[in-house]
């Protein structure tokens, strides 16, 4: 089993910034692809970004290219979401998730997924 604990979540004023953390422990060996989805109240759960083992591959949602960028650091176990230029459109809560394959964008394709850190953005 893996467990995933994501940090960094907070308020912040649109245009600012807000780095998310999640720290992977247990059978870490088992984790090949890390991803970062989002879920904003009365909408489904979508894709932020994701990131392969090595870290050679990441792949971004149209409405955060440019703006987040992903990062692991696999001696750490940990993957990383750093973002700027933050929108009101941005606030949900934001969930790490890990699956044992390659990359992948949809939900369903992770096999383990964090609590969520909660991302306000103020106008």
């Amino acid at each position: 089993q893996v467990q995933l604990v994501e940090s960094g979540g907070g308020l912040v004023q649109a245009g600012g910034s807000l780095r998310l953390s999640c720290a992977a422990s247990g059978r870490t060996f088992s984790i090949y692809a890390m991803g970062w989805f989002r879920q904003a109240p009365g909408k489904e759960r979508e894709f932020v970004s994701a990131i392969n083992w090595s870290g050679e591959r990441t792949y971004y949602a149209d409405s955060v290219k440019g703006r987040f960028t992903i990062s692991r650091d696999n001696a750490k176990n940990t993957v990383n979401l750093q973002m700027i230029s933050l929108k009101p459109e941005d606030t949900a809560v934001y969930y790490c998730a890990a699956r044992n394959s390659i990359l992948a964008i949809t939900t369903t394709r992770y096999d383990w997924w964090g609590q969520g850190t909660q991302v306000t953005v103020s106008s």
